[in-house]
């Protein structure tokens, strides 16, 4: 018989570690809210109050947070208006080159109507503009 041998027919037993590792119990003691924070000035307040120790979000130091900016800064409505109402006579380059000269008699979300001297006058879908500007600008 060799030891190996020997090694094997052993039964293997649980260690008396282990078993006793397995069976214990966690036990937690019941803390209060001011035992495990550093600051011992909190109080809980009542359901419904405001607890004075915590700043409003308005009364934070940087101030209120900041609003997220519009969607639409109307920019684009300003300078159709403005243009409308003084006449201004306009170039507007299309997306293919072509220029069109003419004023803005009105626009909506979607295209302008420019009003034209001796030609007919034009719906201009915006997507297919591709800047503008007034002719008093135009550098030759």
């Amino acid at each position: 018989m060799t030891i190996k041998d020997t090694i094997d027919s052993i039964p293997a037993e649980r260690s008396v570690e282990a078993e006793g590792f397995a069976n214990r119990k966690l036990i937690r003691p019941s803390l209060n809210r001011t035992d495990h924070n550093h600051n011992h000035n909190h109080t809980a307040a009542p359901v419904g109050e405001r607890r004075p120790d915590r700043p409003e979000r308005n009364d934070r130091p940087n101030g209120p947070r900041k609003a997220t900016p519009p969607e639409q800064t109307n920019a684009e409505n300003f300078y159709y208006q403005k243009q409308m109402q003084s006449r201004t006579p306009m170039v507007v380059v299309l997306t293919d080159g072509e220029e069109i000269h003419g004023v803005i008699e009105w626009y909506d979300k979607t295209c302008i109507k420019v009003t034209r001297n001796g030609s007919p006058n034009l719906m201009i879908y915006k997507p297919s503009i591709k800047y503008m500007f007034k002719e008093a600008e135009k550098r030759s």
